[in-house]
């Protein structure tokens, strides 16, 4: 049976922990044969982030023997992992384990030096704090997983489920991953990336010479703006403004300008029935082709297909009688 190694110490989240241990522990009974022996490895009892409690089955020292080594969710990624974690997921790479990371697992894996060179992801919170620690890590924020062959890397939360599920599907193929997926009543694959779940909050900073302009721009979506409207309207130049725009947003107007119309789509999609020609007029992007251009290449899915994935959640939400468990 291929062993998966789960690496646990204090502080990990419990969250993706149990997400892989349900995946390639969960007692399938018609799952192939072989199936998975998984193992928790960790130096000794630990407490998650949750508080939970968890007696490992063996040392760390037994990631190495494994075929694939899961790295869950790291807690505090203003602190460096301990030590022994990330020589022992070092030493299960260099001894031919496939290192998989979840979420914030992904310092562990930066850690111990094996996504240099490489492309990663984790949870979009902590992209721009994995990509400043470790300037050799080719961050995405993007999207929901990473597959480098041996090494792979996972977006926050619920994109380790879609990892832990990429991982069965080469292992045993589409059809055993799909069946699984529906014991686990999830997509067996989700279109798109991280970035459709990214919320985009306005800086809430009224004394700021942009603390006026940004509500403004909110009430005229739907019009055509320009940096020089927006230099006029917050009464400086357009030199000026693009100034201001990237110390307080980090970008400039206009990329931040383009974000507002796509958060609003979402809005719109999420919340109406309006048709795609509609929001985009509401928008400000002027034509259909242009708003599932834009949002095509922002969201990383296109207009209809992120309305049915929010509408029929919300949908499943409203359905539910009050009091009574969902059943499938």
């Amino acid at each position: 049976m291929p062993k998966v190694a789960l690496a646990v110490t204090d502080g990990m989240l419990h969250f993706e922990l149990a997400v892989a241990y349900e995946v390639f522990g969960g007692d399938w009974t018609d799952a192939p044969d072989p199936w998975y022996e998984v193992v928790v490895c960790g130096p000794r009892a630990a407490r998650t982030g949750g508080g939970f409690r968890l007696d490992p089955d063996c040392g760390l020292d037994q990631l190495a023997r494994a075929d694939t080594v899961i790295v869950p969710a790291w807690a505090d990624v203003d602190e460096d992992p301990p030590a022994d974690l990330v020589d022992a997921v070092r030493a299960a790479h260099e001894a031919g384990a496939r290192v998989a990371s979840l979420c914030t697992g992904a310092f562990v894996l930066a850690a111990a030096g094996l996504l240099d060179g490489r492309r990663a992801t984790t949870h979009w919170a902590h992209a721009e704090t994995l990509a400043a620690r470790y300037p050799r890590v080719e961050v995405d924020p993007a999207v929901l997983y990473v597959d480098n062959g041996s090494v792979l890397t996972s977006a926050g939360k619920a994109a380790a489920l879609d990892l832990c599920l990429h991982l069965v599907r080469r292992d045993h193929g589409s059809a055993v991953a799909n069946a699984l997926a529906r014991r686990l009543v999830v997509p067996p694959h989700r279109a798109g990336g991280q970035a459709q779940f990214v919320t985009t909050p306005i800086p809430d900073q009224p004394d700021h010479p942009l603390g006026r302009l940004f509500p403004w721009v909110l009430e005229r979506l739907d019009q055509p703006l320009t940096v020089e409207a927006l230099a006029r309207q917050a009464n400086m130049s357009s030199r000026n403004l693009a100034r201001h725009f990237r110390a307080m947003t980090g970008t400039t107007p206009l990329q931040w300008l383009l974000t507002q119309r796509i958060r609003r789509a979402q809005e719109l999609l999420e919340t109406t029935d309006d048709s795609v020609e509609a929001i985009a007029e509401a928008t400000g992007m002027g034509t259909a082709t242009t708003l599932r251009r834009h949002f095509n290449r922002t969201v990383g899915v296109s207009p209809d297909t992120y309305r049915r994935t929010f509408r029929s959640r919300q949908a499943l939400i409203s359905d539910r009688p009050v009091g009574k468990s969902l059943s499938f």
